[in-house]
């Protein structure tokens, strides 16, 4: 994979900045690097000496985004991890706090344009969707290994399919006769399976599988709300964090987490005022989220199912001593 295989545009740039408001000096987590499009404008807006760690679990990612910092020199930290592990990547670079963290979630432009990674159904290619090639599990060991019930359990919790169990039984029949390896296998059989009104309107009939599967095998729902949590504890006070989705799924899950970090008292209703003690670590910025300007999603039509929240460290400022 070359280095233009992930120069695309970063969707919502232009507000991500707007709300991280990179200062220089700060030190900001790109969660998810990426090809290094947010990172470069995060180190762009917090020179001179603004620093940035950038996280993603996918090499090919890494290396381009290396490529595309490299002028910002010492300034950038790149480490291939999964996001889950950002507490581990931060202590041992030594930082107990951050100014502000990203999170760009679900698949990238890039990922799905190279066929050889089988995240896409538009393109034929090997039924992988792996983002960090080292995991053992691929979408086609799920396809060929998984009983019926748990495979339609996946396709219409994580793909919020109306016809899994259909989809499910047909995938069983045909694995039976010979295995399922390439998108366009997979893809002819939801369409064998799926009826054909219902093919005729909407978006293409396997994309809602193929998200379920890219989200199974990769592990992303299931982390999420950890992670989220995880970063909250690592911000420093009145630091922000930051959540791009592309999914109702994901959605869901980053606006319940800010909610309940905002509102973390437990006490009964009938309670003239709150005894549990639990103060709120977060205050919601953006209740509805931050969608795209129509500008954007006609010049990037992959934008448009795009949703930024944004949440801020509850605390007062600590100085360089720690004290207010």
């Amino acid at each position: 994979m070359e280095e233009r295989d992930f120069l695309h545009q970063p969707v919502l740039l232009e507000e991500v900045l707007a709300w991280l408001n990179p200062k220089s000096g700060g030190t900001y987590v790109d969660c998810t690097v990426g090809g290094g499009g947010h990172s470069a404008a995060i180190l762009e807006s917090s020179g001179p000496d603004g620093r940035l760690i950038g996280l993603d679990q996918d090499p090919h990612a890494l290396e381009a985004a290396a490529r595309r910092l490299a002028s910002y020199g010492k300034r950038v930290t790149l480490v291939r991890e999964n996001f889950i592990h950002l507490p581990r990547v931060l202590a041992e670079l030594g930082i107990p706090a951050v100014n502000g963290i990203l999170f760009d979630l679900g698949v990238s432009s890039p990922q799905l344009d190279v066929p050889e990674r089988g995240f896409s159904y538009l393109h034929e290619g090997p039924l992988d969707m792996r983002m960090d090639p080292s995991l053992h599990r691929t979408a086609a060991d799920l396809i060929n290994n998984l009983g019926e019930k748990e495979l339609a359990g996946i396709i219409a919790r994580y793909g919020e399919e109306r016809w899994a169990k259909k989809i499910a039984s047909f995938i069983v029949r045909k694995r039976q006769h010979q295995p399922i390896k390439t998108t366009s296998q997979l893809v002819e059989v939801i369409k064998e399976a799926i009826p054909a009104k219902s093919r005729r309107s909407g978006p293409h009939p396997a994309r809602r599988t193929f998200q379920a599967l890219r989200i199974a095998v990769n592990r992303e729902l299931e982390i999420l709300p950890e992670a989220l949590r995880q970063a909250v504890d690592l911000l420093l006070p009145e630091g922000r964090i930051l959540v791009i989705t592309f999914h109702s799924l994901e959605d869901r899950i980053v606006k319940n987490v800010f909610r309940q970090l905002a509102s973390p008292c437990v006490c009964p209703p009938r309670f003239p005022r709150c005894v549990c003690g639990q103060k709120p670590l977060l205050r919601v910025l953006t209740p509805r989220g931050v969608l795209p300007s129509e500008r954007e999603v006609n010049l990037n039509p992959r934008a448009r199912s795009a949703r930024l929240r944004v949440a801020e460290k509850s605390g007062p400022v600590l100085n360089a001593t720690g004290g207010e």
